[in-house]
C-alpha cells in the first residue's frame, strides 16, 4: 500500500526488496521550513536522513503521538521492539498506532501495556485479535481502498511512520518491497511501482537484517481442494482477470488453474499461489487493460519462494491501493473473477466477513471493492464470488437463517452474485428472496436442509422456491 500525505505530512510507503533491509522513521517536520511535495519521488535539497540505531530513532515518539506501522510482510521488527522499550521506559501514554495486519508477537497488546500503546486495526490479525475483543485496542471498519484518505484528508493526522524498505540505490531511493508501507533491511525485495520512496523523506533509517516475516501455504482439507475446483472449473475462463484474498480456499483455485490460459492477476493482496501459474505459462497478463503484461497488487505476504520471486522483477507492479481497489480501476479489465472467503451468509445472501457474533475477528478489507469492480466489468462477463466451506469445525450450518447476534454484515445481499461451497455454486444475482433461499439451501450440507428450509418458511411466510 501506498500513503502520501499532503505538504508537511509524513509519507508512507511498503514495498521492495534490496540487498539489505532498513528500518525508517519518518516525523511531521515539526520545526522545519522544508517543502514537501505531494509526492516522495523528488529529492529534498540538502535533506540527509540520520543513520541510527532503533532505540535512538523511536526515542523521537512522545506520549499521545500517533503512529503508522507498516503491515503484513513490511512489518519492522526491529522498530517496534525498541518503540515497546521506550514506552516502558520514558512514560509514555495514549500513543495510537494505525495499521492493517501486522505480523510477529505484537508484544504491546498484552495488558501491561493498556493506556500506553494502543492498536487502532483496520484489518484485525490473529496477534491483535485478543486485545481488540478484551478491549484493549481497537477495531476501525474501513474499505482498504479508503484507508489513504485517513491520511490524506487529515482525518487522521499521524506524527511518526515506522516502515521497512530497502537500502538506497545509487540515486538514494528506496522501495518499499512486498507491502507499499523506514526500516532498512537487505533482506526486503525491491519492486516496482508506487512504493518508491527517496531516503530525503525520511528523518532516521535504521540498518537490520530480520528475516521477512513468513506465511507458507498450510495444508488444505478435501473440502478446500473441492471448493477451489469446483470455482476454477466453473468460473475461472480463459482470459480472466483474477483477484484472490489469502487462505487455503484461494490458493486451491489457483492449483487448479493448470489448464487454462491467458490469465491476468489485478488483486490487492497475493501469496505463494501464483509463483507456479505464472513459471507455467498460465499467467501472461496479456489480455488486461489496466498494464498489460504486469502482476498488480498493493501487498503479498507468503514463503522465501514468494519474496524471491517479487525482488527486482519488473513484470510486477506494486500500486498506490487507492488505485488498485478502485472499482472503477478493476472493472475496466477484462473477465474480472473475485474470489473472496466469508464466515457466514443468511438465507436473503447477508454476508459475514469481519466478525464471530460479539467478536471481532478481521476486517472489511477489500472484499466490497473487487465484489464491485467485478460486478461492473465493462465486458459484462465478471464474476463476483464468495466461498466458505458449508459447516465449521463443529459441524453447524453456515448458511443460517439469521446472522448471529453481534455479527456485522460486510457484503450486503446486492453485492452477492454468487456463493460456493463444496456441494456447489449459488447464483443469486437477479434472484428474489425466496429463490435466494432456495439457491443457498441447495449448496447447504445436506444435514442441515430440512431445517433451513423450515426455517425459511417461519421467515419469509412461504416456501423458498426456484
Amino acid at each position: 500500500m501506498l500513503f502520501c500525505e499532503s505538504s508537511d505530512m509524513l509519507r508512507l510507503v511498503c514495498g521492495p526488496r534490496g540487498p539489505f533491509t532498513r528500518s525508517c522513521i519518518t516525523m511531521k517536520q515539526f520545526n522545519r521550513a522544508i517543502y514537501i511535495s505531494h509526492e516522495p519521488f523528488h529529492p529534498i535539497p540538502g535533506k540527509e536522513p540520520e543513520w541510527t540505531t532503533a532505540d535512538k530513532a523511536v526515542s523521537l515518539i512522545r506520549s499521545n503521538h500517533k503512529v503508522f506501522v507498516h503491515g503484513t510482510s513490511g512489518t519492522p521488527f526491529a522498530l517496534l521492539k525498541a518503540l515497546v522499550n521506550h514506552s516502558k521506559q520514558a512514560g509514555l501514554s495514549n500513543v495510537e498506532l494505525y495499521h492493517i495486519h501486522v505480523e510477529g508477537p505484537a508484544e504491546w497488546t498484552q495488558p501491561e501495556f493498556e493506556g500506553i500503546i494502543r492498536s487502532n486495526n483496520m484489518f484485525i490479525g490473529a496477534n491483535c485479535r485478543q486485545a481488540v475483543n478484551e478491549g484493549r485496542g481497537d477495531y476501525l471498519p474501513i474499505f482498504l481502498s479508503d484507508i489513504p484518505l485517513l491520511f490524506r484528508r487529515n482525518i487522521v493526522q499521524l506524527d511518526a511512520a515506522l516502515v521497512q524498505v530497502t537500502p538506497p540505490n545509487k540515486h538514494g531511493f528506496c522501495s518499499l518491497g512486498g507491502a507499499v508501507d523506514c526500516q532498512v533491511n537487505p533482506n526486503v525485495p525491491r519492486t516496482y511501482g508506487d512504493g518508491i520512496i527517496h531516503q530525503s523523506h525520511f528523518d532516521a533509517m535504521v540498518e537490520t537484517n530480520d528475516p521477512l516475516p513468513q506465511r507458507p501455504p498450510s495444508k488444505p482439507t478435501d473440502i478446500e481442494k473441492a471448493i477451489g475446483e469446483i470455482i476454477a472449473a466453473n468460473l475461472v475462463e480463459d482470459g480472466a482477470t483474477i483477484q484472490m484474498g489469502i487462505g487455503n480456499i484461494p490458493d486451491q483455485v489457483l492449483s487448479s488453474l493448470w489448464g487454462h490460459r491467458d490469465i491476468g492477476v489485478h488483486s490487492e493482496m497475493f501469496s505463494d499461489g501464483l509463483v507456479d501459474l505464472v513459471e507455467r505459462g498460465v499467467i501472461t497478463n496479456s489480455q488486461k487493460v489496466v498494464m498489460q503484461g504486469k502482476i498488480v497488487g498493493g501487498f503479498c505476504l507468503g514463503s522465501q519462494r514468494l519474496y524471491d520471486f517479487i525482488d527486482d522483477n519488473p513484470s510486477l507492479a506494486f500500486l498506490d491501493i487507492a488505485y488498485v481497489n478502485n472499482p472503477a480501476t478493476i472493472c475496466r479489465n477484462p473477465k474480472v473473477t473475485a474470489i473472496n472467503s466469508c464466515l457466514e451468509v443468511d438465507i436473503t445472501g447477508q454476508v459475514v466477513a469481519d466478525s464471530l457474533g460479539h467478536k471481532f475477528f478481521s476486517g472489511v478489507g477489500g472484499q466490497i471493492d473487487f465484489l464491485r469492480g467485478a460486478a461492473l466489468s465493462s465486458d459484462g462477463r465478471g464474476k463476483p464470488i464468495l466461498a466458505m466451506p458449508s459447516v465449521t469445525k463443529r459441524g453447524e450450518s453456515k448458511i443460517v437463517p439469521f446472522i448471529k447476534e453481534g455479527s456485522g454484515v460486510v457484503t450486503t445481499r446486492a453485492h452477492l452474485h454468487y456463493l460456493v461451497t463444496e456441494y456447489g455454486i449459488a447464483n443469486l444475482f437477479g434472484k428474489n428472496v425466496r429463490q435466494r433461499a432456495y439457491e443457498l439451501i441447495k449448496i447447504s450440507h445436506p444435514d442441515h436442509r430440512e431445517a433451513l428450509e423450515k426455517a425459511t418458511y417461519d421467515r419469509l411466510n412461504c416456501m423458498p422456491s426456484p
